[in-house]
């Protein structure tokens, strides 16, 4: 294989980050004190390299949303100064009434690649991010990330499984933009009829054409790495979408709370069958994020 591709990870300073700052607030991974801290690209790079990781993508973690290009410029002088990341998925303003000066900004910068705002909601108030439960389908949202298209980004969607279908809709509704499923879909409720609803769910989205999945971030609920799990969730998620439209991401530092990444790499690497590899672990995301071949 060529090297791996990380098409999911933040770098970050303790002191930009809202949600690090003050008292200690519950989260959707649980307690968090280990990377109640700055982790540096240097640091991830020590994580990472090891595995061989030669390429990496940086998906936006929650500045405060007003100081959404100053969190641009910090990645962009840590790859400057490290190579690393390639590409940057920046936060926009959805619920705008027109997001595209934001857009605008985000485009000079030619690191940026894409665009998430996270949507997803749940009755449990620890895993509920967005406002409400049906913000795919707000007229806003459809109209900007419409919008994208004519910027060459993506959308990395975020959502649970009862929220699929309205996400569905809006794939359908903007197909010149390609939507990247975080976290192959954030499969939280392991009853049968959970599974059930999550299964049906993704092959909602399967059935889009321009949906991938980005396998990562599955051990958020359960606050483990388990490698029945990950064969579980990649099979499944495999299975619907196919390797051409799966695309590994370590989610890390997120995933350092409970394992290493050599670990988390392996329990890919031993769920992915050796004929979707490449894909997986390197072609998706290169093609999807446009990294470049050096």
């Amino acid at each position: 294989m060529t090297g791996i591709v990380d098409s999911h990870f933040h770098i970050w300073r303790q002191q930009d980050l809202p949600w690090l700052l003050g008292p200690m607030v519950p989260r959707i991974f649980g307690p968090y004190e280990p990377i109640r801290r700055d982790y540096p690209v240097e640091e991830y790079l020590g994580d990472c390299r090891p595995s061989g990781v030669t390429q990496a993508v940086y998906v936006q973690a929650n500045w405060a949303p007003a100081r959404f290009m100053d969190e641009v410029d910090f990645v962009t002088r840590a790859s400057e100064d490290s190579g690393f990341p390639l590409a940057i998925v920046a936060y926009a303003d959805l619920l705008a009434g027109d997001a595209r000066p934001q857009f605008d900004r985000l485009a000079a910068n030619p690191r940026v690649k894409g665009v998430r705002m996270q949507l997803h909601w749940h009755e449990k108030e620890l895993y509920r991010f967005a406002g409400a439960p049906d913000l795919c389908l707000d007229p806003r949202v459809v109209a900007n990330v419409g919008h994208l298209a004519d910027y060459g980004f993506s959308f990395d969607l975020q959502v649970f499984a009862p929220q699929m279908a309205g996400a569905a809709e809006l794939a359908a509704r903007c197909p010149d933009v390609t939507f990247v499923l975080q976290h192959a879909g954030m499969l939280e409720d392991l009853s049968p009829a959970g599974i059930a609803d999550w299964r049906n769910g993704m092959a909602l989205l399967a059935a889009q054409p321009n949906v991938t999945s980005k396998l990562s971030g599955l051990g958020t609920f359960l606050r483990a790495n388990d490698d029945a799990h990950v064969a579980f969730v990649d099979g499944e998620t495999l299975g619907l979408f196919g390797p051409e439209r799966c695309l590994f991401g370590s989610n890390f530092p997120i995933e350092k709370l409970w394992t290493t990444y050599a670990a988390l790499l392996a329990a890919h690497k031993a769920a992915v069958p050796e004929a979707a590899a490449m894909s997986v672990f390197n072609e998706t995301a290169r093609r999807i994020y446009r990294l470049t071949n050096t």
